[in-house]
């Protein structure tokens, strides 16, 4: 069973995406207690590997996953392109099809189950917007992806 609304790791990484920086401060708070890692960052590309490797060197910079270690690296690496399929409505092509994304995202890494055992898991979530490479021409997007260490 998942913990109360506030353990719930899709929901709080979205929250951290989309919350200005002068309002993440009860956020983070609220993290920290429940003993979870994340970071958040900002992305613009149109190339799915710049936004993969922008994440993964936050997440590593940041201590939420450890890159000597191919599980936790793995599991960003799926939970990344998860978002990246909700960003781009399935099709995760971008430069291909002439768009381009400006990006915040967030990891957030945590144990969101009551029992223990179900151990941690991972959760990216993307915030932005998508469109042609002409500025005025694109739209919001969100992306959520969430997997298990």
């Amino acid at each position: 069973m998942l913990k109360q609304a506030g353990g719930r790791i899709g929901r709080n990484a979205i929250l951290l995406a989309i919350m200005e920086e002068e309002a993440e401060q009860a956020m983070l708070e609220q993290l920290a207690a429940l003993r979870w890692r994340c970071c958040k960052g900002k992305v613009g590309a149109m190339e799915l590997q710049k936004i993969v490797a922008a994440i993964e060197t936050a997440a590593k910079r940041n201590g939420v996953v450890n890159g000597e270690l191919y599980r936790e690296m793995h599991a960003l690496y799926h939970a990344v392109v998860e978002a990246m399929q909700g960003v781009t409505r399935g099709q995760v092509e971008l430069g291909d099809f002439m768009r381009t994304v400006g990006l915040r995202f967030a990891v957030v890494r945590g144990m969101p189950y009551e029992n223990e055992a179900e151990g941690e898991w991972i959760a990216v979530a993307l915030y932005g917007t998508i469109g042609a490479p002409i500025r005025g021409l694109e739209h919001e997007t969100v992306g959520l992806g969430i997997n298990h260490m």
